[in-house]
């Protein structure tokens, strides 16, 4: 315990030193989920909607990614889940978790890397898989009641094959991993900041789209990529065939 009270004061001074003073955090050696963890906290502490939270975790052993699949988070990377006011009230689950992605590509390209957003939730560097994210929005009717982000970034991890850490991209200097969980929460002060211009969200995520052609993984098809929707649908063309994707399902009505 001394030594996650440590680092979470080492961490909240790094952020204090940014600027960035509202945060509350709690941080885990080992954990299931920072799912779960942020779930339980936020049934112990109800949501007020005033400051957002995180739970930061060394070691995830049941992490979950989209469509509940397993995925490694072992002692090295940044593994974490927040809960945050949202300023935009119509927000679409597709738009907030490319909003995110957006805001965390700008992080690490301040680093000098090229990041691109593999759609809908993915993170690439020379097609190998650096970041993920994974939105959910919790509505009171139609309006966002609290937007939640799950984020998994490979810093001085071990990674599977098709992966790549930052580690493997910067110098030893640049990959200290309390530096990059407050990148993160950095990025996710940025993403509020940009939810105001949800077009503005849209024309930079389009130019930093990692392909211009997909396959349909059904049947194979080949599909060009024509750009992304309001909501965060992908839009494909086929010849004089239009289609879109979305991965998210938004379900107002649920409260908290």
């Amino acid at each position: 315990m001394r030594s996650a009270h440590a680092g979470r004061g080492r961490l909240m001074h790094d952020l204090r030193r940014h600027g960035d003073q509202f945060w509350w955090l709690r941080r885990v050696g080992v954990c299931a989920s920072t799912e779960t963890e942020l779930s339980q906290w936020l049934s112990q502490q109800p949501w007020c909607g005033v400051h957002p939270r995180a739970v930061l975790a060394d070691h995830q052993i049941r992490s979950q990614g989209q469509y509940g699949r397993r995925w490694m988070a072992p002692v090295g990377g940044v593994w974490l889940s927040a809960a945050l006011p949202w300023p935009q009230q119509d927000c679409s689950t597709g738009l907030f978790g490319l909003t995110v992605a957006l805001a965390l590509a700008e992080q690490l390209e301040s680093s000098g890397l090229r990041v691109s957003i593999k759609w809908p939730n993915d993170l690439v560097v020379e097609s190998r898989k650096l970041a993920g994210v994974l939105p959910s929005l919790v509505f009171r009717g139609r309006r966002v009641r609290l937007a939640r982000i799950g984020v998994g970034l490979n810093v001085n991890n071990p990674v599977p094959a098709g992966a790549v850490s930052l580690r493997q991209l910067l110098s030893p200097g640049r990959c200290r991993l309390r530096v990059w969980q407050g990148s993160v929460l950095r990025a996710l002060d940025r993403a509020r900041e940009l939810a105001s211009e949800p077009r503005g969200v849209v024309h930079r995520a389009e130019q930093c789209l990692w392909a211009e052609s997909v396959a349909d993984p059904g049947t194979g098809e080949t599909w060009k990529i024509r750009g992304i929707g309001m909501d965060g649908r992908l839009l494909l063309q086929q010849g004089t065939r239009r289609i879109s994707w979305t991965r998210w399902t938004d379900s107002p009505g649920r409260n908290l």
